[in-house]
């Protein structure tokens, strides 16, 4: 039996979601318990020219529908990237997993074999769906999922490999 495009997009976009979810309820209690003032975790980078928290949230929930919307061709939900907070963070999160939860198997059938182009400023690309998903829809999805965690990591938010990697089963 062969993996389709759903089952390896769909869960695997669900699945680190989740663990996202659960990464931001930690740093929320971490900033209560520390008297931490919100705004400044959501504000924290790795280096100066990298993108704060909040917009590792917004780049890994971009990345997740995006690529689901290019491989179905269903039109995903519109952000305008102006969430200041933990709990509007969690907003947009569940909002991308509502969309993702009503794309079906059916409607990522011809995802493998779509044309998919991407044009940002200089870079350039065009690929099949199946290379797509596999070299570059995946591949920044979780570069956004773990720089988040690093950054929570980096600000003395008590999360592991475990809270990472999220529970199996």
């Amino acid at each position: 039996m062969s993996l389709s495009m759903y089952q390896a997009s769909i869960p695997a976009f669900l699945r680190a979601l989740g663990v996202l979810h659960t990464l931001l309820e930690k740093a929320q209690a971490h900033a209560e318990e520390h008297g931490i003032v919100p705004e400044t975790l959501l504000g924290a980078r790795l280096a100066d020219d990298m993108l704060p928290l909040s917009a590792q949230v917004q780049r890994a929930s971009d990345a997740s529908k995006l690529a689901v919307e290019r491989l179905s061709g269903i039109a995903s939900p519109k952000f305008a990237d102006d969430e200041t907070s933990f709990q509007q963070l969690e907003q947009r999160i569940a909002a991308t997993v509502a969309y993702l939860n009503s794309v079906t198997p059916a409607d990522l059938e011809q995802g493998a074999t779509r044309e998919v182009k991407l044009s940002f400023g200089a870079f350039q690309a065009e690929f099949n769906g199946a290379d797509y998903l596999l070299s570059f829809a995946l591949p920044n999805f979780y570069f956004h999922i773990v720089t988040a965690y690093d950054i929570l990591r980096n600000q003395g938010v008590a999360v592991g490999k475990r809270d990472y990697l999220g529970h199996f089963g």
